[in-house]
């Protein structure tokens, strides 16, 4: 009854909130389907005998990772914008408004005074995006230590990862008014708070667990080609999310970069043309399936930063020669002897390559502030993209993630442990954690005694899984 009585604010249920509303939500499905694709990447990478726990691994860090972000770090996102308007103690109301249980998850849309928080229905929805992105970043987190890091360790760097440390990049690199998107830097799909800070995590994690034991042959490489075509099937619907659909005004990019709807979904698949071309490319010549697979991703990931404003005939160029940056990140991850066979290449290697280079290639493209801001620090299209700029960026992640990262992994390798014991991992992780063996595994009389389960009886029917 209580809100029924309420204000309604008719501003905040107009026709062009409910496009907004739509649009935002269908973003946020398409962009947790393809945190999805990735579990079935990573399911054909494993081994029969991790097959189970890579899938509730795999979901359980997306989860925790997206909660946490929820919980906390989308406040911390907001932060910029409160500075943009001159709010009072603009972080402590970011996150009295937006964390799980602040002011504004507490009331309706329409009971919201539109002259406090404009389009808080769309901002609601927008924090479900937040949490989907979030859930990506867990979902690669887990890449890293497949089939030997213990669950906890995961789920320890998902939450921290997702809460605090990737809110804060994306504070700095992603929206229009972050300090460094305010001065210049340029990243539409937030290359540097996803994908460069995932690829040090992953690349700290990868090597302070070790490598596989054993030959870690692939369960169904079949799988693993079934999630990059989920993968690419996802991402056009989820990338639009990642600007300002503003009804009689037009499509801005997340950094207020003048674009449109119809130019970012082209580049995109422009990009996973020419990626796949690259990649075949190199397919071929070095007998490497894998990069047959990953040329698209590679495309995708080296324009990402930049769909909204390259052209279609630069993006092609850009993300040809995306596979080779990748390539190139695979070669010196088996120089350096480090058991990760595609994050750090794809997310480290094509993430810092895609951002530089689009430094160039949208050089003078203008950027930053917010709308209605005429004047002042944050007006609106206040500053312009330069190489520099796109540099710095890339030397400040870089620093923010190998300090968080290697901080975050100590202290979990010299408290809880970071990898799971040689027998567990030899028995494999659906022994070690579920009691789920692998029968037709040649090692499963062995991994049986170990874990001292009794065989089944003769003649009882064996479970249902």
């Amino acid at each position: 009854m209580s809100n029924l009585l309420a204000a309604v604010f008719k501003d905040q249920t107009t026709i062009d909130v409910f496009a907004q509303d739509i649009f935002y939500g269908v973003a946020v499905a398409a962009l947790f389907l393809a945190a999805v694709a990735i579990a079935f990447v990573d399911a054909g990478g494993v081994r029969r005998k991790n097959l189970v726990d890579t899938w509730v691994q795999k979901l359980l860090a997306m989860l925790i990772a997206g909660g946490a972000m929820m919980l906390i770090g989308y406040g911390i996102w907001e932060w910029q914008f409160n500075q943009a308007f001159g709010v009072p103690d603009p972080l402590g109301e970011a996150l009295k408004g937006w964390w799980l249980g602040g002011d504004n998850y507490r009331a309706l849309a329409q009971n919201i005074d539109p002259k406090l928080v404009p389009g808080a229905d769309v901002l609601q929805i927008f924090g479900a995006f937040f949490f989907t992105w979030a859930a990506v970043f867990g979902a690669l987190i887990h890449s890293a230590g497949l089939e030997r890091v213990k669950a906890s360790a995961t789920y320890i760097l998902a939450a921290v990862g997702g809460g605090i440390v990737m809110p804060f990049v994306a504070y700095l690199t992603w929206g229009s008014a972050g300090p460094l998107t305010n001065a210049g830097l340029h990243d539409f799909l937030g290359v540097y708070t996803l994908y460069i800070l995932v690829g040090v995590w992953t690349l700290i994690m990868a090597w302070r667990a070790g490598p596989r034991r054993g030959s870690p042959v692939p369960h169904n490489l079949s799988w693993t080609a079934a999630g990059v075509g989920i993968f690419l099937f996802a991402l056009p619907l989820a990338i639009v999310g990642c600007g300002y659909f503003i009804p009689g005004s037009g499509y801005f990019g997340i950094s207020m970069a003048d674009s449109s709807i119809g130019i970012v979904v082209t580049n995109v698949f422009v990009s996973y043309f020419a990626g796949a071309l690259g990649g075949a490319i190199l397919a071929y010549r070095t007998r490497n399936v894998a990069m047959a697979l990953l040329g698209p991703v590679a495309g995708y990931i080296s324009c990402a930063s930049s769909f909204d404003v390259f052209h279609p005939w630069e993006t092609f160029i850009v993300a040809f020669f995306g596979p080779l940056a990748v390539y190139l990140g695979i070669l010196f991850m088996r120089r350096i002897r480090v058991d990760e066979g595609k994050v750090v290449a794809l997310t480290l290697f094509g993430g810092v390559y895609g951002v530089i280079v689009s430094g160039f290639v949208a050089w003078h493209t203008k950027v930053g502030g917010y709308f209605g801001i005429t004047e002042g620090k944050y007006a609106f299209q206040n500053s312009e993209v330069t190489p520099w700029m796109q540099l710095l960026g890339v030397v400040i992640v870089l620093a923010i993630a190998a300090i968080t990262g290697l901080v975050l992994v100590f202290l979990i390798e010299k408290s809880i442990g970071l990898r799971v014991k040689a027998p567990q991992e030899d028995a494999g992780l659906d022994v070690a954690y579920w009691d789920l063996p692998t029968h037709d595994d040649p090692e499963f009389a062995e991994l049986v005694k170990s874990r001292a389960v009794a065989p089944r009886p003769e003649g009882e029917p064996e479970p249902v899984i």
